[in-house]
């Protein structure tokens, strides 16, 4: 059980809440990249490919707890292009939305100079209460 914590004088946010509150199990999944989990190889170098299989090894996670997307709280997404994240915004909202459909948690988005796997473009990790 989560509510969203969004103080009413304060403007609404677009792909992310302010804050959530949540009662119960919790998930912690560890930072996720966008390569393949099973061989440990990139099957594509595109931004947006990345950003689905790093979404899709989050949701693969949660299911093992018996959670699922709905269940996330809070994530945050280590990138190392900012013009790559900010040129995809549509695109970015379309894989979102089909792995999570509608439900934003807390987030943010931290730009770095590079991640431990060379060839990654993205790393998310995330937090679920279910």
């Amino acid at each position: 059980m989560s509510r969203v914590l969004q103080p009413a004088h304060w403007g609404a946010p677009k792909g992310y809440v302010n804050g959530m509150e949540a009662e119960g199990r919790t998930v912690f999944v560890a930072g996720q990249i966008g390569w393949n989990p099973a061989t440990c190889e990139f099957e594509t170098d595109d931004f947006i490919g990345q950003v689905d299989q790093a979404l899709r090894n989050i949701v693969t996670i949660l299911a093992e707890a018996g959670a699922g997307p709905e269940h996330v709280t809070r994530m945050t997404w280590y990138i190392t292009d900012r013009a790559a994240y900010l040129d995809n915004t549509r695109a970015l909202g379309r894989v979102y939305r089909e792995l999570f459909g509608k439900h934003f948690p807390a987030m943010a988005v931290v730009i770095v100079a590079g991640l431990l796997e060379e060839q990654a473009k993205v790393e998310i990790e995330a937090t679920a209460v279910h």
